[in-house]
């Protein structure tokens, strides 16, 4: 229950962050998805999120899993920073930056989790396919907006 209540809670730090009509404003690609979309997906990779870093956990806790652990809060902090950023500072180019430190520190987790736990890195594929697609999706809403 805690690393779910811990993967939600990077979420909630959305909610104090408007998300005004500037991002209405801005151009996007033709395949940007619908705003509807972004809340069950998010949903469902923080669950997944949670289970996977449960499962290393119960293989050894803080003791043998500091690492992969570790680099899991890592990412987490960086998933939580991206929206202030982008949404609340209204910076893309920074938010792109931060999400591509974002993609390489949940590599590595995934990296870690799949070593210690095969399931724990294959719950968090779906998680690295979204970043990827989000770091894309950033990059071309900011190069289309100078």
């Amino acid at each position: 229950m805690g690393w779910l209540a811990l993967c939600f809670t990077a979420a909630a730090g959305a909610a104090f962050v408007s998300i005004d009509g500037w991002y209405a404003t801005l151009i996007k690609p033709s395949w940007n998805p619908p705003s509807w979309l972004f809340g069950p997906v998010w949903s469902l990779l923080y669950v997944m999120m949670a289970v996977a870093a449960w499962l290393v956990w119960c293989e050894g806790g803080w003791k043998l899993q500091r690492q992969a652990l570790g680099f899991f809060l890592v990412q987490l902090l960086l998933n939580a920073l991206w929206t202030p950023l982008f949404f609340g500072l209204h910076e893309p180019g920074m938010a792109f930056a931060e999400i591509v430190a974002l993609w390489l520190s949940l590599f590595a987790t995934v990296t870690l989790f799949w070593r210690e736990k095969k399931v724990a890195g294959f719950l968090l594929l779906p998680y690295l396919v979204w970043v990827t697609f989000a770091a894309v999706l950033n990059y071309s809403i900011w190069r289309l907006n100078p």
